[in-house]
């Protein structure tokens, strides 16, 4: 049995780990541990505060006694708006708390385009244009081409976690480009897991969202994989050879 941790802000779209364990269908565990989301804004301001080291360490005690053998901050714009360094900085101050490898939903996408063989990326966001900005802004730090950035200007997950099919389709469509080898759909808030292999068939193409790259990403820090047809081109797909 192998359990993967993940420190989750607040409550929005939490069901998807459930989900995503029934999904892989292994000897995998998801245990959430909730962190105090503070105030509720895809703002700049508010994203740095719900993302502070002392937010993040008030949960790991939890995953510990939970028997996780890896911790994920499970969340994309309260690790990017950090920058590259930053959010380095922010999950070494989350491993050591731990005492656990750790990572972040963040860099979970830079992990995973590499996986999934992407070079061109094109980013349709829930979030205001100037956050998903800093967002393309972290995945250039990270190698990635980014040919198209989409901003959907929601302010609070709570909005977010609301949208089911037709929202997430409409806007993983429109935040599309026809020269990007994937789509990328950033915010832990929003409901992705039932619609991974949906979407990927409507477009053509690696569809990468942001509570399936998390636990992938996990599943990468303990050197597990599984394959999950139902979780799209990332779980099934073998490991690109760098040449």
């Amino acid at each position: 049995m192998t359990a993967l941790g993940f420190l989750y802000p607040g409550h929005s779209a939490e069901d998807d780990y459930p989900r995503i364990e029934m999904l892989i269908d292994s000897d995998v565990r998801l245990p959430v541990v909730h962190t105090d989301i503070g105030e509720d804004a895809h703002r700049v301001d508010a994203l740095l505060e719900m993302g502070a080291p002392e937010r993040l360490a008030a949960g790991v005690e939890e995953l510990r006694l939970s028997g996780a053998e890896a911790v994920v901050w499970a969340c994309t714009s309260g690790s990017f708006v950090f920058g590259w360094e930053g959010a380095h900085e922010q999950v070494r101050s989350l491993a050591r708390a731990a005492g656990l490898p750790a990572s972040s939903t963040s860099f979970a996408f830079a992990h995973a385009i590499g996986e999934v063989g992407a070079r061109r990326v094109a980013v349709a966001a829930t979030y205001p244009e100037d956050v998903a900005g800093h967002f393309a802004t972290f995945l250039k730090a990270a190698g990635a081409e980014v040919l198209s950035v989409r901003g959907s200007g929601i302010i609070t997950a709570a909005e977010v976690g609301t949208w089911g099919w037709d929202e997430v389709l409409a806007m993983a469509r429109a935040g599309d480009h026809p020269d990007a080898d994937a789509v990328l759909l950033p915010d832990t808030a929003l409901h992705t897991a039932a619609y991974v292999r949906d979407l990927e068939q409507e477009l053509g193409k690696p569809v990468l969202t942001a509570n399936q790259v998390t636990v992938w990403e996990a599943l990468r820090l303990v050197d597990r994989r599984v394959n999950a047809p139902a979780l799209g081109a990332l779980f099934t797909k073998e490991p690109v050879v760098q040449v």
